[in-house]
């Protein structure tokens, strides 16, 4: 099935996906994603080529073929450090024990 441009009244054939990465403040414009995908948006190519990014977030346009920057072996390395430090067990706070406290009898 052919999909079609998200924007209203418009239904020239998308070539590109849209998406968005709230936690980045980046629009991310991309070769077609291969299924429509929630919070992705078709756009044929007019409208990819016009777009604009939300003031303050950036814009990210990957060109179809183009292929991801490769990964270092200090990236890998970096990423292997950071889960080895996320798995390490938290230290409790000295002084602090389960069971300190008790339960004295009220009166009746």
């Amino acid at each position: 099935m052919l999909r079609t441009c998200n924007k209203p009244n418009c239904g020239a054939p998308a070539t590109r996906t849209l998406t968005y990465v709230h936690a980045d403040a980046c629009v991310v414009i991309g070769p077609l994603a291969v299924r429509a995908e929630p919070g992705a948006h078709d756009l044929c190519a007019e409208h990819a080529q016009r777009l604009k990014a939300p003031v303050g977030w950036q814009l990210i346009s990957l060109e179809p073929g183009e292929s991801p920057p490769e990964r270092s072996r200090d990236d890998l390395l970096a990423i292997a450090d950071a889960v080895r430090e996320a798995a390490k067990p938290q230290e409790q706070p000295q002084g602090r024990k389960h069971g300190h406290l008790r339960v004295i009898g009220g009166r009746e």
